[in-house]
């Protein structure tokens, strides 16, 4: 009797610990998509507090940085809110931005403090014909693809934005197609803060715009194999060329200074779960 009692409290003790790991990636995954809806609404106030105001938070976008609160807020409240609604809380009639989120694919550490995310929009964006005379953009209607791999911090029982990395991957005129995008559609930043008011706090090398194909690294190794893909899979050289005459591969490394405790830099083995060499321990 008292090994079967045994038996049934480590049974218990498993799936106490695997419905924790299901409702942390439910939570994470609701996390992303209440983001979204924010974002869509240009609510850049209700975006902001939902980053962390752990020191080590970030937002990569358009190959720059913004770093901790202060960079998260100049770049909602300050770039896209001042660009998109010149300054309020909130949508402004006649300006479409929405972003459809899919293809999530969440991981969650043993720790149940740290998690993993990647996932894909596709944006539908424009001004209506009716307001192209008051809207710095005038009358437009564009397509933008793009991919996030972010990681999110547990704080206090709360799931929060924590290193979020925005590719932008393609945009298309709506009347022309992506066939047609004209090269730096989107100019990427060249100045920082301070001398840009709105500016992120580094410029980083990683660039990505269509017609470029570079592959934006997967947190994850492959399923099946337990490995990771080479670097010359996340290279995009021209056709029938070899990968050395292409531009390096992308990368997910942290700023100088970051670190995650625990983890591990080792290639998994072949059956190992999912993220073997992300675990690590709550975050100082």
């Amino acid at each position: 009797m008292e090994s079967e009692i045994a038996e049934i409290k480590q049974q218990l003790s498993a799936l106490q610990k695997e419905l924790s790991r299901v409702s942390d990636e439910a939570e994470v995954r609701k996390t992303h998509f209440k983001y979204g809806y924010y974002l869509d609404k240009c609510l850049y106030d209700e975006v902001v507090d939902m980053f962390s105001d752990h020191p080590d938070t970030y937002v990569e976008f358009l190959g720059s940085r913004y770093r901790g609160k202060e960079g998260v807020k100049r770049l909602y409240q300050g770039r896209f809110q001042n660009t998109f609604v010149k300054g309020r809380n909130g949508p402004v009639h006649g300006f479409l931005l929405d972003h459809i989120m899919m293809q999530d694919i969440v991981d969650v550490d043993e720790s149940g403090t740290h998690a993993w995310c990647r996932m894909r929009t596709l944006m539908q964006a424009g001004t209506h014909q009716s307001i192209q005379e008051e809207h710095p953009r005038g009358h437009a209607q564009w397509w933008e693809g793009g991919l996030y791999e972010n990681e999110y911090i547990k704080e206090n029982g709360t799931w929060k934005l924590f290193r979020y990395r925005y590719f932008p991957f393609w945009h298309a005129e709506f009347e022309s197609g992506w066939a047609h995008t004209k090269k730096n559609y989107i100019p990427f930043p060249t100045r920082t803060y301070p001398e840009d008011p709105y500016g992120p706090d580094e410029i980083i090398e990683q660039k990505l715009l269509w017609p470029d194909t570079r592959v934006i690294p997967f947190h994850y190794p492959h399923p099946v194999t337990g490995k990771r893909i080479a670097d010359t899979g996340l290279q995009a050289p021209r056709w029938g060329k070899d990968a050395s005459t292409a531009d390096p591969p992308l990368s997910l490394k942290m700023p100088e200074g970051q670190t995650r405790p625990g983890a591990q830099d080792g290639e998994p083995k072949i059956g190992d779960k999912v993220l073997p060499d992300l675990v690590q321990g709550p975050i100082a």
